[in-house]
């Protein structure tokens, strides 16, 4: 609420066409699907280490409960699944060819599989801000006068594919009996990389 007053999410929002009530709706419903998560699939997993840290870390945060053998992968609503459909929205309602799209995230993928590491009993880490800048520098040369919805597409779906499903076989090593895709919510690396990548374009 304090960043949405200073204008800051609202000023970010208005480079995407939105207006700060749309700004504040989206920022609110991400909020509160933060506690909200969707179960996809299960996989089998080693057995978790000895010791399990509860501090979520990264992209793909990992929640500790019984452990039977198996994960089950999960999204989060707010910091995985809304971020996605907004980008649909996003290139839906611009001039961005596929093509333009297709590259970038490719780019911002790339980056992120070879930069982030499986952390045991925490999920997948990343860099802060290696995501955000590669996606706005991408954006900015790639997007032209759309750069910065390109920039919010390329760092959502290049950190969901880099960083959290390319390094779902890494989830069996770590052991845990959940792993949630953007589990860390509102400010999860997805959203934020979405958000930081616009203020830089």
């Amino acid at each position: 609420m304090a960043f949405v007053q200073v204008g800051v999410v609202t000023a970010t929002f208005h480079k995407l066409g939105l207006s700060p009530t749309s700004a504040c709706l989206l920022l609110l419903t991400s909020l509160f699907g933060s506690a909200i998560n969707l179960p996809l699939f299960r996989i089998k997993t080693e057995t978790p280490p000895p010791s399990l840290s509860p501090i979520a870390h990264g992209l793909l945060r990992v929640m500790h409960t019984k452990f039977t053998g198996e994960t089950l992968i999960a999204i989060n609503v707010g910091g995985g699944l809304i971020p996605v459909c907004f980008s649909i929205y996003l290139f839906t309602h611009s001039a961005l060819s596929l093509s333009e799209v297709f590259v970038a995230v490719v780019i911002v993928a790339a980056v992120c599989y070879w930069l982030s590491r499986p952390i045991p009993g925490v999920g997948i880490g990343i860099p802060v801000l290696i995501a955000p800048v590669t996606a706005a520098v991408v954006a900015i040369f790639i997007g032209g006068n759309e750069s910065a919805p390109l920039a919010y597409i390329a760092g959502t779906l290049g950190v969901l594919i880099g960083a959290d499903l390319l390094r779902l076989s890494d989830i069996r090593t770590i052991g845990t009996p959940i792993a949630s895709i953007g589990g860390a919510g509102t400010f999860d690396g997805i959203f934020l990389t979405g958000f930081v990548a616009v203020l830089l374009a």
